[in-house]
């Protein structure tokens, strides 16, 4: 089975990525990771995207389709993986159609974590990290034992730069307008929408509903 993930930023992915590839025991892969492990593993792909990102440019979609593949056809994949930032265009999205078809693969299972932008703002902007650890606390959800202070280190708390409510409503328009078409794209086949405005195992229970009706009420893939 191959699951997509797609949500805004601040709409749970983080928490639901995990559980699900617990559920199933297939790899959870973010397109972050994949470019990371290519760059420190010093791969001809790695040096390629460290030449583009030194230079403030973007990575392309062959390079990334091609990490893809790279990634997937590793033995931890062959009952399946989950994809958390990837596809993020529609040519992506096709390329990674064709190629689970030539793998074998079942068309994806796809999730959208739909969260209202006010809630995702209210999330975002009462995100608190620490600047020693870098452990990261929620003011709502997962707040510190002592206010703004870290448990483990014991320093006082600041909010990223990027977690202000004028960028991250900058940040969650620009991920509206690029998921759009892709949600389009996949809209036909087995998409879910999820209500992500409540708390991570109401959101994780209805995900694993899909699921086990997927694999005929099995909770592997």
């Amino acid at each position: 089975m191959v699951i997509l993930l797609f949500g805004p930023p601040g709409s749970g992915k983080g928490t639901q990525s995990p559980l699900i590839s617990n559920m199933l025991q297939i790899p959870a892969i973010s397109t972050g990771e994949m470019l990371r492990a290519e760059v420190e593993a010093g791969t001809p792909l790695g040096q390629q995207a460290q030449e583009i990102l030194a230079a403030g440019q973007l990575v392309s979609d062959e390079l990334v389709n091609e990490m893809l593949v790279s990634r997937i056809t590793k033995p931890d994949c062959k009952n399946g993986f989950l994809l958390d930032g990837y596809p993020r265009t529609v040519p992506q999205a096709i390329f990674l159609d064709a190629k689970l078809e030539q793998m074998g693969y079942p068309p994806p299972t796809v999730f959208h974590l739909a969260t209202p932008q006010s809630v995702l703002i209210e999330r975002i902007s009462s995100r608190r990290q620490c600047p020693d650890c870098g452990r990261i606390y929620n003011l709502l959800f997962k707040p510190p034992l002592k206010p703004g202070v870290c448990d483990i280190e014991g320093s006082k708390l600041v909010r990223r730069s990027d977690d202000n409510v004028e960028v991250v409503r900058a940040r969650l328009q620009a991920y509206e307008k690029m998921t759009a078409p892709i949600m389009d794209h996949y809209a036909g086949g087995d998409y879910h929408s999820i209500s992500a405005n409540r708390p991570p195992l109401e959101i994780f229970r209805d995900i694993e509903s899909v699921l086990k009706r997927r694999n005929g009420g099995s909770a592997t893939a």
